[in-house]
């Protein structure tokens, strides 16, 4: 009973410090099992609507599939369903584009309904539409919708609303992030198609330890083209945005609970260093060595505990939830909720039992020794003279360095801990500032050095040429044909986009370097992101074709240019004229900001709403940034914290030494500021490229769309550093009193 209120007292002598371990422990269990709660919900909730509907293996494209060419494809495939998809748009304002699958069984890919009744290949009256679009416009089951496409119109009734595996991420013609009142998709009965149905879409599932199915679908029939599930538009985006929350969740979190471990390491070896003396009167009174290591295990147990167990409850709770509103917005999934994993657990019984296991290593010594000795101060660790003792130079510093570099030889772990936790805590700094300067950096290469004009205005598809050529010219514009296209070459594929441009000053190309290029009339240039993904040079030759359309194309690269957000090819209308193509207009860009309303243009998108797509699809990044910094701030706080009071406690009798040799309290917190801002400076430099890397790491997790060129800005370096010395500092100022009331008596004493 007697040593649990020597526990109390202690703690409420030392609250600090015990509080600094708890805010520790809690810390660097809640980053982690938050950021990889927000992760795995994503994984576990796509994975789930995945198998829940079935998602195909495989993709595959034709004019037509009929009955034999089916036969021959599923003597390889486990599964398929025949699908006509083709673009429609719905008779209403704006004549939105709603991409109609006209399905045969409807057992691939499934339609996910979330109201009205589900998907029936047996009912031709009904249509069952996307949620995200029957909520923007207002439409709800029961409701009659009107589509024209083929040169048909047809009305049916909605039956039901809701979502598909293959649109958890829709692209936008005129924003990076889906405008859903103008795009969507409808799932319809083959039955429902007014005339002869010929499928061209072919969904597949196989065996996948079948490496070789695509080299079965060459050999047994002709098609023209197959998509894997994981190259798949929807599937891909979403996987590549995991994929960076998954690089977060490895990189800040791991460096959280490291830092904390070390700074926990450090802070109970104070802790039961500076109780040495009790520990011997302890013994001396028979308490035996077992005893008393459960007793100082119990200073890191509990508070370790605790903290862990908080963090382990409400990372997942918060963390998900401030990133789930923002990715609701790029993204349709029926569900979104935080996902756990044992990992959690097994991190914070880890921290626990390590922080536990570092006490009983501390006390573990004292206790080998005998009750008088343990009652003694511990002797100072005793260090032969260095190479900068022994040479000329030594005498030229000043006493302030000499005792600081022989303070931090004799002091060797202490000074590592120190160095190495602010290392941390800059690298994080540095990674989430750089993170923040590279978007900041990417959106003003994309919108201030590429794009110059005000407005982007879609064209429809029955547009008039007669009120297309008066828009142009009262707005000073220019036609552009932008398109999805696949590309082959190397044995790779992808789906990326195809700009056709006139020469015209609303658009600049650039390098690597961003600086302004010329693309040569009857050049063709491929971006450099994709050049790389491909292994392509200049000079190098690759296939493609406008998607939805037969005709494979082969071009030889004569450049490669750099763009931030779109990847694929440039050219101009008379280069694409002379690959056997037509330039077909898609968008008119204006020199100035367009308001009048024309039947033939479908939308107008302004250079501000572009910039608003861009900070809705970097938000999440953003806040995961901007969780990550304020942590690291507290826990450079917390970590430099802990070192100052470990600094000051092992240095007290040095310290009372000094002053009763006369020196002043201004030279001793000269001392201890010199001796702090040493080892901030050393970890501050070693944490710079380490916040680099994490940087670059992170950035490359963003997938193929984005290109990115790292760098680190002085602006990054010196926010770092003012953070990290300020706190530094800071924390000096706070023992300047405690040099003040040092009781030179009690700090110079031997136990007698």
């Amino acid at each position: 009973m007697s040593l649990s209120k020597k526990m109390l007292r202690d703690i409420k002598i030392n609250k600090m410090q015990f509080i600094a371990i708890f805010l520790m422990a809690f810390l660097g269990i809640f980053a982690y099992c938050g950021i990889y709660s927000e992760y795995y919900g994503l994984v576990q909730t796509s994975d789930e609507f995945y198998a829940e509907t079935n998602i195909a293996d495989g993709w595959i494209y034709n004019n037509t599939f009929d009955d034999s060419s089916l036969d021959k494809i599923n003597g390889f495939a486990t599964e398929s369903d025949r699908q006509y998809v083709v673009q429609s748009a719905a008779d209403m304002e704006g004549k939105p584009d709603i991409t109609l699958h006209f399905t045969e069984k409807g057992t691939i890919s499934k339609f996910y309904t979330t109201e009205g009744k589900d998907f029936d290949t047996s009912d031709d009256s009904g249509v069952w539409l996307d949620k995200r679009f029957a909520d923007a416009r207002k439409l709800n089951v029961g409701d009659n919708i009107t589509f024209k496409f083929d040169n048909l119109t047809m009305q049916k009734e909605i039956k039901g609303v809701g979502y598909s595996p293959e649109y958890i991420y829709e692209t936008s013609p005129n924003s990076l992030t889906p405008d859903f009142s103008q795009m969507g998709f409808a799932y319809l009965s083959s039955k429902a198609y007014p005339e002869n149905l010929e499928y061209n879409t072919l969904l597949v599932k196989y065996d996948s330890s079948d490496n070789d199915f695509k080299q079965k679908l060459d050999e047994s029939t002709s098609y023209l083209s197959f998509t894997k599930k994981e190259n798949h538009l929807s599937v891909d985006k979403f996987a590549n945005e995991m994929a960076q929350h998954k690089m977060i969740g490895d990189v800040f979190p791991i460096v959280f609970i490291l830092v904390t471990f070390l700074t926990l390491l450090t802070t109970m070896t104070r802790i039961v260093s500076h109780q040495r003396t009790q520990i011997g009167i302890l013994k001396a009174v028979g308490f035996k060595d077992k005893t008393i290591i459960l007793h100082y295990l119990s200073y890191a147990f509990f508070p370790v505990l605790f903290g862990a167990i908080l963090g382990l409850i409400t990372g997942p709770m918060i963390i998900p939830q401030m990133f789930y509103p923002t990715m609701s917005t790029m993204y349709s999934m029926p569900v979104w909720h935080p996902g756990f994993d044992m990992s959690f657990v097994y991190i914070a019984i880890l921290m626990v039992a390590l922080s536990v296991f570092v006490t009983y290593l501390s006390c573990r010594r004292i206790s080998k020794e005998n009750p008088a000795n343990a009652m003694r101060p511990k002797a100072p660790n005793m260090d032969s003279k260095s190479f900068i003792e022994k040479s000329k130079i030594w005498n030229h510093l000043s006493f302030n360095l000499r005792w600081n570099w022989r303070d931090a030889r004799r002091n060797k772990f202490r000074a590592f801990m120190a160095i190495v936790g602010v290392m941390g805590c800059v690298a994080l700094l540095i990674a989430a500032f750089g993170m923040n300067d590279s978007m900041n950096e990417l959106k003003t290469w994309e919108y201030d050095d590429i794009s110059h004009f005000e407005s982007k205005l879609q064209i429809s598809r029955d547009a008039n040429p007669m009120e297309l050529y008066y828009v142009l010219n009262e707005t000073n514009g220019s036609f552009i044909m932008q398109q999805s296209i696949e590309i082959k070459a190397n044995d790779k594929e992808d789906t990326v986009t195809l700009l056709a441009s006139n020469n015209t000053d609303l658009i600049s190309y650039t390098n690597s370097n961003r600086n302004s290029i010329d693309i040569a009339e009857g050049n063709v240039s491929l971006s450099k992101k994709i050049a790389d993904k491909f292994s392509l040079k200049e000079g190098d030759k690759i296939r493609w074709h406008i998607v939805g359309s037969d005709d494979w194309v082969s071009s030889t690269i004569n450049q490669i240019h750099a763009e931030p957000i779109s990847q694929g090819l440039i050219m101009s209308p008379d280069t694409l004229e002379d690959q056997g193509l037509n330039f077909t207009p898609t968008h008119i860009l204006t020199s100035e900001k367009f308001g009048e309303r024309f039947d033939s243009i479908k939308s107008v998108t302004s250079m501000e709403k572009l910039e608003e797509g861009w900070d809705k699809v970097t938000s999440a990044v953003m806040m995961m940034v901007s969780v990550v910094t304020v942590v690291a701030v507290v826990l450079a706080v917390l970590v430099l914290y802990n070192l100052g009071i470990l600094s000051f406690t092992e240095m007290e009798r040095e310290i009372a030494t000094l002053k009763v040799l006369g020196f002043k309290t201004n030279v001793l917190r000269k001392l201890l500021l010199t001796q702090n801002i040493i080892f901030t400076s050393i970890g501050f430099i070693l944490g710079i490229p380490l916040g680099f890397y994490f940087m670059t790491l992170m950035m490359n997790a963003a997938g193929d769309s984005l290109y990115y060129v790292p760098t680190l800005t002085w602006g990054n370096i010196l926010l770092s550093a003012f953070i990290t010395f300020a706190i530094s500092i800071g924390v000096n100022l706070l023992f300047s009193d405690s040099i003040n009331d040092l009781d030179m008596v009690e700090a110079l004493k031997d136990v007698e």
